[in-house]
């Protein structure tokens, strides 16, 4: 091994404390970059070594900053945190740096959820129906009977469909979402459930107004508290705020039948747990292997599903409400996860 003079082992020391690395130091002085390690293990054996690679892109503040962007609703995405990084604080990175940066710091992507648009007014309702019914029970839930209306359709849901494939692979028949024109047509149903299970449901024909809804309140609901015993003087029934639930002609049929309705905010269907039940019945549907060749074969297998629901499900629903109402609190009456 060739021995190096006095003179340049000082200037590689002086060089090392200036923060210089090997292969700068090498340039400089024309020697070995491994002399130079071996210099830096001698006088400098606890000394932290270099990773190597090139240096990062992006600084500990960028990276903070990165994630502060996103945490407080400046930027939703990474395209739009490494546009603010770059006119702002004159960071030229790419946007997958920043995703890269983003992930480390623990963040992940996810699609955004759909929720009903809420206005101050919808806040104020939601909160003050929080607070009147927080110390509500499950047995004081298991009164409530609970009502909707949903659109199913005759093929594939309106949701997002997921499939696991190898990148770069064509395109297969498992791997593609098939669609028509006009959505191969719908239908539109009632339901309703109780603790104690589903109730009744019915199929609805053309437009629902007010008439035909207190109809189906006469039949499917009024069957509903028959069919599993229950006390109308007891029970109270939930529906949302839909012009026809809420119209003079339904006001007066609960006043007529002495119904005691559950007052409900606007914009809360993540309070009402039949919104699941919903889920629940498209999932089962969704597991047919053929689509139905018709309406009318889509309604035999909506009421079929309906009827094959198990009371736990509607059970462990309605179970759920004092943590959807401890989250209505939590969120000071905005959003929540349900």
């Amino acid at each position: 091994m060739k021995s190096i003079s006095k003179e340049i082992q000082n200037n590689i020391l002086s060089l090392l404390n200036a923060g210089l690395s090997s292969r700068e130091i090498e340039r400089q002085l024309c020697v070995g970059h491994a002399t130079v390690d071996r210099i830096r293990a001698k006088i400098y054996p606890h000394a932290k070594k270099s990773q190597g690679g090139r240096p990062p892109k992006l600084s500990k503040q960028d990276k903070r900053q990165a994630v502060r962007l996103i945490t407080s609703g400046k930027a939703d995405t990474a395209v739009q945190v490494t546009q603010i990084l770059q006119n702002d604080f004159s960071t030229k990175v790419s946007s997958d740096t920043v995703r890269r940066a983003l992930r480390e710091a623990g963040l992940k992507a996810a699609v955004k959820q759909k929720k009903p648009r809420l206005l101050p007014r919808h806040i104020r309702q939601r909160l003050d129906f929080a607070l009147r019914y927080q110390h509500w029970t499950i047995e004081d839930w298991g009164r409530v009977v609970w009502s909707d209306e949903t659109k199913i359709n005759r093929l594939g849901s309106d949701g997002r469909q997921w499939i696991w494939k190898k990148p770069g692979t064509q395109l297969k028949k498992q791997h593609v979402k098939s669609t028509v024109k006009f959505s191969g047509g719908n239908l539109m149903m009632w339901g309703c459930m109780t603790v104690k299970g589903v109730g009744f449901a019915c199929r609805i024909e053309g437009r629902m107004d007010a008439e035909l809804y207190t109809r189906i309140l006469d039949d499917e609901f009024f069957q509903t508290i028959e069919y599993y015993n229950l006390d109308c003087e007891i029970a109270i029934f939930q529906q949302d705020n839909d012009p026809k639930h809420t119209s003079r002609m339904a006001h007066q049929w609960f006043k007529d039948n002495k119904i005691e309705v559950l007052e409900w905010p606007a914009q809360s269907p993540d309070l009402n747990p039949i919104e699941h039940l919903w889920g629940h019945l498209k999932r089962q549907l969704a597991k047919y292997e053929t689509e139905p060749t018709s309406i009318f074969e889509l309604w035999a297998r909506v009421e079929a599903e309906w009827n094959k629901v198990p009371a736990q499900v509607c059970l462990d629903l309605i179970r759920s409400m004092p943590q959807r109402v401890a989250a209505v609190l939590a969120a000071k009456g905005g959003h929540t996860k349900y």
